[in-house]
């Protein structure tokens, strides 16, 4: 049976927080919100979430070092990396580590949801437009 995908966004500023959780809800998407990755770790990461946006520059632990915890831990876990650093070598470490899309802040929200459907891809998932028939 399809469900409704469960994306986390994890990012040390509220606001950037919950302006995508709004934007992924208006879409139709299902929200979790994380103030840092460490927040995240420890809510059970494994097969709970359907997908991931994170930041790069957060204190405590950086995007970089999420993603190479979830390559062990949640390797199959579809992640965006959503981001205002443009330095290209952090860019090759997200992808090498697994990262499905590296977008830059601030980012069209046709964009960033069309990198998260492709990231997703149609699995068993409930898209807002599979209702429009």
């Amino acid at each position: 049976m399809a469900k409704i995908p469960l994306v986390a966004v994890v990012d040390d500023d509220e606001a950037i927080r919950d302006a995508l959780c709004e934007l992924l809800m208006v879409a139709g998407l299902a929200c979790a919100t994380f103030d840092g990755a460490p927040a995240f770790l420890t809510n059970g990461v494994a097969g709970h979430y359907d997908g991931l946006i994170t930041d790069i520059r957060m204190p405590g632990m950086s995007g970089i070092e999420l993603l190479d915890r979830l390559r062990v831990t949640a390797p199959e876990l579809p992640t965006l990396v959503l981001t205002s650093v443009t330095d290209e070598r952090d860019r090759l470490r997200a992808l090498e580590l697994g990262a499905r899309a590296w977008l830059t802040k601030p980012v069209a929200d046709d964009v960033l949801l069309d990198h998260l459907k492709a990231a997703l891809g149609d699995g068993d998932f409930l898209w807002p437009e599979d209702d429009a028939g």
